[in-house]
């Protein structure tokens, strides 16, 4: 199965949309990698909590909650360049799959992060392409 792949880079407190929407929702996606990275790991203290959601963000924050069934992967990321401690951490829901725009949104006590996401496109048969579009419907309306 093709894979795509987005990269950016995120301010702190900022969401970026990855646009995949398509006329008709025949091809559906899901996440099979999720790399972070600070914008400057040598020489910037920092932490960040990069989330990745199904549906419109209008904030980012560094609050987890697995039980939103809107939020596809999560990745933290921590640098202390004075002790050269460099971690991170990527959590993706992999069984969730969608048809629409994703939303990646980045809390960090300092700096830009960068972010890498693999998506894995396949072909959604109609009752797939129903379910995963009436999904993000129905989580648009339930967190407005």
């Amino acid at each position: 199965m093709p894979i795509k792949s987005f990269r950016g880079k995120l301010a702190d407190n900022t969401i970026d949309t990855i646009p995949l929407a398509t006329n008709n929702g025949s091809v559906g996606y899901r996440i099979v990698k999720m790399d972070v990275i600070g914008e400057q790991p040598t020489t910037l203290d920092q932490e960040a909590v990069v989330k990745v959601y199904s549906i419109p963000q209008t904030t980012a924050t560094d609050t987890i909650d697995f039980s939103d069934n809107t939020l596809l992967a999560v990745a933290f990321y921590e640098n202390d360049a004075a002790t050269a401690f460099f971690g991170d951490r990527s959590i993706i829901f992999d069984n969730t799959k969608f048809n629409q725009d994703i939303y990646v949104t980045n809390q960090s006590s300092t700096g830009a992060i960068n972010y890498y996401i693999e998506l894995e496109s396949m072909s959604l048969a109609l009752d797939e392409n129903t379910v995963a579009t009436l999904k993000d419907i129905r989580n648009i309306k339930s967190n407005e």
